[in-house]
């Protein structure tokens, strides 16, 4: 008997470190979360504007000691590939993604010949800068350490003219006879610019592939320099500022060849590599039902989103991001807000972007011009959010929209596994008795203020398996609800 036990407890312990020694992944349980070292996974973050690698005056050990510090463990890079800003695009003074002129790291090493109109020497793109490769993996090793998952964003869509005049792929800006027009460049029809976006890929794979920590994204908002326009319906009013706002864009055809062809490169590349790695892929921004999702494709990301955007899409049975905001003023309370709304209907990743990380202030304590917010309370705020859920078995979770039966005045959003764990959260408005259904029990339930973390103290709640009404504490903007059966 004895030795049956311990050959249990060997073979859990075997099954375990596999699990542990493989790269993040969707639960095998419940594929609308990630796995990661054997744990169930939520990522929850407001992190710099994607330029820690490219940009090499940024400190990027500070950066991710800070994301550590204060509890957030996902951020968010591009390659530098295609793209870089300027300073102020955007409305952004102090931008981590707008190098000073000359000294953009690209994969790509700079040639003998000068006239780069960003400064320093043209690109050529037959040649790898080994630099930037040395502090792309040296960024992603120093965020495992701190279990920090980074999404690698291959490529992005190039807004306007005066951008893409920045880019290394720009023809001014390379010796390589590049294609002039931006609208061509995530296509299939882009001359030998495709060459070197396969090339690209390839190597970027090989490179980071004996990573834990690493999301690839294929495209950033690929829906911009290739778009079609949807309309979300909306019977009741029709008026042009109503349109205006119902208007969803999505990625054309030609986008999404494009799109395919990339993600077929990274998982063929990767069938000969010891480790596999999640693909996510950016569909558009607010709230969408996708109309397809690639099987090899792991991660659902919206831009913007909606709580609804979680709901319309929960069938892919896909780990459903929020993978950025940050375009909605500076009050704190907004991005929390969105961060509980899109978390507790079920979302897997929030990603804010925090604006008091540049250049020099790598601890992100910079108050600036942006059109967005950031700071150390916000990211107090998101770690709360964290916490919150993960003090349940929250792989279980599903969203449940049967346990609230009403919310008077405010916005719910709730999560249960339907028998012994509830999870519930208001906000947008304020609520002062809130009814709901559980299964009949005892059950012990604590209100938690989302803005400081404070809670009550755990109380008793008996239910008879009919609506109960519950009286709820005073708040100001939001307020969370645990609930636990106890038999």
């Amino acid at each position: 008997m004895k030795l049956k036990i311990v050959l249990i407890n060997w073979c859990l312990f075997f099954i375990v470190s596999v699990i542990s020694a493989q790269p993040i992944a969707l639960h095998p349980t419940n594929p609308h979360y990630f796995i990661y070292k054997g744990n169930a996974s939520l990522l929850v973050t407001s992190a710099e504007h994607y330029g820690a690698v490219l940009n090499p005056a940024f400190d990027y050990v500070k950066y991710l000691n800070t994301l550590h510090r204060e509890g957030m463990n996902y951020t968010r890079i591009f390659t530098g590939s295609m793209y870089w800003e300027i300073e102020n695009d955007f409305g952004i003074t102090y931008n981590t993604l707008a190098p000073a002129p000359g000294t953009a790291l690209a994969p790509w090493k700079r040639s003998q010949e000068p006239g780069n109109l960003n400064g320093g020497n043209k690109f050529d793109m037959e040649q790898w800068d080994e630099a930037y490769f040395d502090r792309l993996r040296a960024f992603v090793a120093e965020a495992e350490k701190k279990d920090i998952i980074v999404e690698v964003t291959l490529f992005t869509s190039i807004y306007n003219d005066k951008t893409w005049s920045n880019c290394p792929a720009y023809p001014d800006n390379n010796i390589n006879n590049t294609i002039r027009d931006y609208r061509k460049v995530h296509t299939l029809d882009n001359g030998n610019l495709l060459k070197y976006q396969e090339n690209f890929v390839t190597k970027i794979v090989h490179e980071l592939n004996e990573y834990d920590n690493i999301i690839y994204e294929i495209q950033n908002e690929p829906y911009v320099d290739h778009q079609i326009s949807r309309y979300q319906p909306d019977m009741w009013e029709k008026s042009s500022l109503n349109e205006e706002r119902r208007r969803v864009d999505l990625a054309s055809a030609v986008s999404l060849e494009w799109q395919k062809h990339i993600l077929d490169i990274i998982v063929e590349e990767e069938k000969a590599l010891p480790k596999k790695h999640l693909v996510a892929q950016n569909y558009c921004n607010y709230i969408y039902p996708v109309e397809d999702v690639d099987p090899d494709i792991s991660i659902i990301n919206f831009h913007y989103a909606r709580p609804g955007a979680v709901h319309l899409n929960y069938g892919w049975n896909r780990a459903i991001g929020f993978d950025e905001s940050g375009f909605s003023g500076n009050d704190t309370h907004v991005y929390r807000l969105q961060a509980w709304m899109f978390i507790m209907a079920g979302g897997a990743l929030f990603n804010n972007l925090d604006y008091s990380f540049a250049v020099g202030y790598e601890d992100g304590t910079l108050e600036q011009k942006a059109p967005g917010g950031g700071n150390t309370l916000l990211r107090k705020q998101l770690y709360i959010l964290r916490n919150f859920i993960e003090q349940f078995d929250f792989v279980k979770f599903s969203p449940d929209m049967n346990v609230v039966a009403l919310s008077p005045g405010a916005y719910f959003q709730a999560l249960s596994d339907n028998k012994k764990q509830f999870a519930i959260y208001l906000g947008g408005g304020i609520c002062n008795s809130l009814h709901i259904n559980l299964p009949k029990g005892s059950y012990k339930a604590q209100w938690t203020n989302p803005a400081d973390g404070t809670s009550a103290g755990w109380e008793t709640i008996k239910s008879k398996g009919s609506t109960i009404i519950l009286d709820v504490p005073d708040y100001n903007t939001d307020i969370a609800l645990s609930i636990i059966k106890t038999r």
